[in-house]
């Protein structure tokens, strides 16, 4: 397991490119936090560092957001908070998106838990008594 420790959001740049360092050939996260972790937050550094100029927002009602890293290459975010049943998720394709080859940055991963592929890395975030953040990364 890994840890990232996220003092505060002016720290947050330098935690997203400590992640992107330990990515490695894994391209399936799954971000598992409460409402307010700061999930959003951290991915939206994570893509930034990526060099994505889109906006980088949350895809709540979209439910997945296409955006361009610096490097061409594709990066899909994913907000699962929404999907009720499994099987919205089967016809929207995750699956698809998950096979791709593809970063995909995926938050609420627990309501699709089932579809997530056997090497998908756990990024579990957590807020602190003194309102930092805590991530650990499981492999």
């Amino acid at each position: 397991m890994q840890h990232i420790e996220i003092k505060d959001i002016d720290h947050i740049n330098e935690a997203a490119r400590c992640f992107i360092e330990q990515i490695g050939n894994d391209k399936v996260f799954a971000f598992y936090g409460n409402m307010g972790a700061g999930k959003t937050t951290f991915i939206k550094a994570v893509c930034q560092e990526l060099g994505v100029t889109d906006v980088i927002n949350s895809p709540t009602f979209a439910i997945v957001n296409e955006y361009e890293a610096g490097n061409g290459d594709t990066i899909y975010h994913f907000d699962c908070y929404r999907i009720n049943k499994i099987v919205e998720a089967i016809d929207m394709g995750c699956t698809d998106y998950f096979d791709s080859g593809n970063l995909c940055l995926i938050e609420w991963p627990e309501n699709i838990d089932s579809l997530l592929p056997d090497d998908t890395v756990s990024v579990h975030i957590t807020v602190n008594d003194d309102e930092s953040r805590s991530i650990a990364i499981t492999r």
